[in-house]
């Protein structure tokens, strides 16, 4: 029986790339629904090849222009976030492959949940912002969430069939990005065209960008820590240039478990897609017979700030996290449209984690506070964006 898939984010990296993988395997899967936040002519494209039943546009604006393109009636469309949710909670779908960028990813992934959908999960926002939340749904629903991420993947494969009282720590390793070897004086004047060229990974602006500052690790420690039930300090970040080990998993008698793969996000999306199975994998494999060397460093701090952040934020949890995340979204946003130099990325996020301590910290926010907090936090960094924006 054909495992049914539903993707949010389906013109995206994560969401091409699945549908690169479902399209290895026509027997396994059928893709149910599709949506799309605003690249409505790829949408078009996917639909033609994977005749889905259901699209979705996260644009309202752009509906009419998706009934006009789709001719077929037998599919039925639907937009902005509530088509997001409308998408995520269809009872013909088996498993909601979560791959929006940002906290519009929280909503529709907690209703499929609540709907008793497996979740695939590429979105690190979703429990950045709202971990104990999705967590607590996902216990109550029985509902299984697989991670997307490399990095989380290689953890989920090590730690499978493992007692978890036997784990000393989890290392999640980062590439380093295109900055590993500056010095924070050589941050300052680093260009967008710099900040988008990573070194072993092809990924959206957003993600290419937090992978530059290493916000994106300070993320992903925040997500491990909901994953995987490990507290903040036993998870530790280290620059593994290479990126073929994409993470390990320490035990109390000191040996480590360690996934390896290519720089490839096809190999754990497909993981995520078939799990508890393993099929062969279509895509390029290691050549042990050209060289390979793996290298491991420790973590400037200093030159990378935006894991200490991360760290503050996630150790005081509350609606800290959600600060964290939400700023850094407006924040990355403005340096993509070159409105804000580099460094500013990270000091516009820690400016509003300190407003939001003084003023309106919650120890334990429900989803309509998060949310609340969400465009707060997105309203505080617009403000220091646009009083002293680059001029740092």
């Amino acid at each position: 029986m054909k495992k049914r898939i539903a993707i949010l984010g389906s013109t995206g990296s994560i969401g091409r790339q699945a549908l690169e993988v479902i399209r290895e395997f026509p027997e396994q899967f059928e893709v149910v629904a599709l949506a799309a936040g605003s690249n409505l002519d790829l949408l078009i494209e996917q639909a033609a090849i994977f005749r889905p039943k259901y699209l979705a546009i996260g644009e309202p604006s752009l509906y009419q222009e998706l009934q006009a393109r789709t001719p077929d009636q037998r599919i039925k469309l639907s937009a902005g976030l509530e088509g997001l949710i409308d998408i995520g909670t269809l009872p013909e779908v088996d498993l909601v492959l979560t791959a929006v960028v940002g906290s519009v990813g929280i909503k529709p992934t907690l209703a499929a949940i609540e709907a008793g959908k497996d979740i695939a999960l590429a979105n690190k926002e979703t429990l950045v912002a709202a971990g104990s939340i999705i967590m607590a749904a996902a216990a109550k629903y029985g509902v299984e969430i697989i991670p997307v991420d490399s990095e989380h993947s290689a953890v989920f494969q090590c730690l499978e069939g493992k007692d978890s009282n036997q784990v000393e720590r989890l290392l999640i390793t980062a590439s380093g990005g295109p900055f590993r070897t500056y010095t924070p004086e050589q941050l300052e004047h680093v260009t967008l065209e710099q900040a988008l060229k990573h070194p072993n990974w092809n990924m959206g602006g957003k993600i290419t960008i937090d992978s530059a500052t290493m916000f994106n690790k300070g993320l992903e420690i925040i997500e491990a820590h909901w994953l995987f039930g490990v507290s903040f300090d036993r998870i530790t970040p280290v620059i593994h240039p290479e990126s073929i080990v994409h993470s390990l998993v320490e035990f109390k008698d000191g040996s480590f478990l360690a996934q390896l793969g290519l720089c490839d996000m096809r190999l754990p999306i497909q993981l995520a897609l078939t799990y508890p199975e393993r099929l062969t994998y279509p895509f390029p494999r290691f050549n042990f017979n050209n060289p390979l060397a793996l290298n491991f460093e420790p973590v400037n701090y200093d030159l990378f700030p935006a894991i200490t952040l991360a760290y503050e934020a996630g150790c005081k949890g509350g609606s800290l996290p959600v600060v964290l995340n939400a700023a850094n979204e407006e924040a990355v946003g403005a340096f993509l449209t070159r409105k804000i130099g580099f460094t500013k990325i990270v000091r516009i996020v820690s400016e509003v984690m300190g407003y939001h301590q003084k003023e309106a910290f919650s120890i334990q926010p429900d989803l309509e506070e998060i949310m609340a907090v969400d465009q707060w936090a997105r309203a505080a960094a617009q403000r220091l964006i646009e009083t002293n924006g680059g001029n740092s």
